[in-house]
């Protein structure tokens, strides 16, 4: 299923859009503003992001360049009434890989958003999140905010498992097997106190990085 992020602060339209693609089997999420938007791809990265110009607490070519500097294959659709060459050229050149002007018809959006895909593909499966920490799977980079962390290869498995099993406690047994000992690498459980710690002193010790008393660890979100 395609998952698409749509800001849009006119109910009317965006219900539009939403009602058309949700039978296309897409599940599409609205938001008004934003800074709900930079919140959301915080917690989770879509397949793909429709964004109006002109939004209550900023311009979406603002935006679209705050998300080509952090998700850079990231498919950024700009849906709006701005039809000036000048927006367009502004828009493409913020990152932007397409532009549909208002009026438009939904086929039509669908035709184009189609077309992007076929283009990029899914890229969202390529990230990893929790807050604000992030993994780029293809790229190997793990980062905070905007500061990229630099992390020794234990302390990066060690992430990335906790990642792919967010929202989940995993126990510290199972932990060693997969991180170290799927590898042959047989450790004692010290060393998986000292990566953790050493994890947690790099990401700034992170709330979402929760320890389960006598169990194990849990990320979930916390925003």
């Amino acid at each position: 299923m395609v998952e698409l992020f749509y800001a849009e602060d006119d109910a009317y339209i965006a219900g539009a859009v939403k009602k058309y693609l949700e039978q296309k089997n897409f599940k599409v999420v609205i938001y008004n503003t934003i800074s709900e938007v930079r919140r959301a791809l915080e917690i989770h990265v879509p397949t793909v992001i429709l964004l109006d110009w002109n939004m209550p607490d900023g311009r979406g070519d603002s935006l679209c360049q705050w998300i080509r500097g952090r998700w850079k294959e990231l498919p950024i659709i700009f849906l709006t009434v701005r039809d000036d060459s000048h927006d367009i050229v502004s828009g493409f050149q913020n990152g932007a890989d397409d532009y549909v002007v208002k009026p438009f018809e939904l086929s039509v959006l669908y035709s184009r958003i189609q077309a992007v895909l076929r283009r990029t593909g899914n890229v969202a499966v390529q990230y990893l999140s929790c807050d604000g920490i992030k993994i780029d799977l293809n790229r190997r980079t793990v980062t905070c905010g905007s500061e990229e962390i630099d992390l020794s290869v234990s302390e990066y498995e060690l992430l990335l498992y906790l990642l792919q099993n967010k929202g989940k406690t995993v126990t510290r047994e199972k932990i060693l097997e997969q991180v170290w000992d799927v590898n042959g690498n047989y450790v004692n459980d010290h060393t998986l106190t000292v990566t953790m710690k050493r994890l947690r002193d790099k990401l700034h010790q992170p709330s979402c990085l929760k320890t389960i008393r006598s169990v194990g660890y849990r990320m979930e979100d916390t925003i």
